[in-house]
């Protein structure tokens, strides 16, 4: 990993404040999730949040599928407060797309 905090290469990126934050989110049916936050992606008047699930098995920093959750609330400081699950394929794929070309110098994509 690198030394500072990475950047993204794109305008529409916003990048975590620091390497491996992992928050709790809970899903429609109660569960506790722990994701590690990669950064929002601006597309269409919307963000859209990129996070890894991590456990025991897949720590943060480490590699792996990722999920793309939009916002839907912000706090009292702008900040996303709320997420829900991106449901519209053809959205998602642009919205991912948009995310590759992004972090290309952040993280590898198969």
């Amino acid at each position: 990993m690198t030394d500072g905090i990475r950047t993204g290469s794109a305008p529409n990126f916003c990048p975590p404040t620091e390497e491996g934050v992992v928050i709790a989110l809970q899903d429609e049916k109660g569960d506790t999730l722990n994701l590690e936050f990669l950064g929002l992606i601006l597309h269409g008047g919307k963000s859209y949040g990129f996070f890894f699930p991590v456990d025991d098995a897949n720590p943060a920093l480490s590699s792996g599928e990722v999920v793309l959750l939009e916002v839907a609330d912000l706090d009292d400081d702008g900040q996303p407060a709320a997420f829900e699950l991106v449901e519209d394929e053809a959205i998602a794929a642009e919205v991912y797309e948009d995310f590759k070309q992004a972090t290309a110098d952040l993280y590898r994509f198969e």
